[in-house]
């Protein structure tokens, strides 16, 4: 994941150096800071080899045919290099931020990745559903005309990942997108949580994709002493469990329920919403943590990124931490090769 720390074109231009130090993908997230597409553009033209992914585009900020454009545009930039990652986000961005309902999130996801699909196909455009393409009568002009995208893409299957935590979203993700973003992935408890999904949105897979891909990881640290390195991830481990949503719809404070610590996701939950965001992050386990990332020392790493395997991620997702990130970043590419 891009960080910012540095600054934002600072942060861009490190990615540089990354790649030379063997990263295959850099992801750059977008919520309510700086768009996305400019910085990977950016990343673009600062880069000759690594894949560039949005992680993610909330899917409701955007037309599907800008979605598809921004991708088609992004993968000629970098010469087939670009990775399309959706989400919907949630409710306080959407609404608070967009200002757009948040409605029918799955349905949409879904609708946006077939439209996405036949525009890079350059087929001519139509669509029924939650996006009517072209706008009907009585809902515009009468006038729109379909229309097919103008330029020839560099691929017509661009990548679509898809971030989902829900099981029903898990399982639409597994059924028709090449790649998931799951977050704060247990390996050892994956199965219990998203086996079902998984097994259910596979079923249905059509025999034109390729296996699902999963990019899973965290805050990466080798060394001993370091459990203050895992207290960096508390505040956004509580931003997500405890104030991601309301009572009751908050797919984050679900998932840490079904890790087993129920007082312990209400009690974050409590006092994230109540304004106490320094106790909230406090309150987050430290096994939950540990278990979610990889810091430690070198055995321990290595451990992880085998169970991290073993639970199915094709894509070790980390954010390297500590004095040389370009060190650790080698040393992983010779753990995982």
């Amino acid at each position: 994941m891009l960080d910012y720390s540095a600054g934002i074109k600072q942060s861009a231009d490190r990615v540089a150096d990354l790649e030379r130090a063997g990263l295959d993908i850099v992801w750059v997230a977008e919520a309510y800071g700086v768009d996305g597409p400019s910085q990977m553009g950016y990343l673009a033209a600062k880069t000759d080899r690594v894949e560039i992914g949005s992680a993610i585009l909330p899917i409701y900020s955007r037309t599907p045919v800008l979605l598809a454009q921004t991708a088609a545009g992004l993968d000629a930039l970098s010469e087939g290099r670009f990775i399309l990652g959706l989400g919907a986000s949630g409710p306080q961005v959407i609404e608070g931020w967009h200002a757009v309902a948040y409605h029918k999130p799955l349905e949409r996801t879904r609708e946006i990745i077939d439209i996405c699909r036949r525009v890079w196909r350059r087929e001519v455009i139509t669509n029924e559903g939650l996006y009517p393409i072209p706008l009907p009568e009585g809902q515009g002009t009468g006038l729109g005309k379909p229309l097919k995208l103008i330029n020839h893409p560099v691929r017509e299957s661009i990548p679509i990942w898809v971030a989902a935590m829900g099981p029903k979203n898990v399982a639409m993700a597994a059924e028709v997108a090449d790649g998931w973003f799951p977050f704060l992935f247990w390996p050892e408890r994956a199965q219990e949580v998203w086996g079902e999904a998984l097994a259910q949105g596979g079923a249905r897979r059509a025999g034109s994709l390729a296996p699902l891909e999963i990019a899973a990881g965290g805050l990466v640290a080798i060394g001993d002493g370091l459990d203050d390195v895992l207290d960096l991830v508390r505040p956004m481990a509580a931003l997500y469990i405890g104030g991601m949503g309301a009572k009751g719809r908050n797919f984050y404070n679900t998932l840490t329920r079904r890790y087993g610590y129920d007082r312990e996701a209400e009690e974050i939950q409590d006092l994230y919403l109540s304004g106490k965001k320094i106790e909230a992050a406090a309150a987050v386990p430290l096994e939950l943590l540990r278990q979610t990332n990889l810091v430690g020392p070198a055995g321990w790493v290595r451990e992880r990124i085998a169970a991290f395997r073993q639970a199915g991620t094709t894509v070790l997702n980390v954010t390297a931490m500590g004095p040389d990130a370009l060190e650790t970043i080698e040393q992983l590419k010779k753990w995982t090769a």
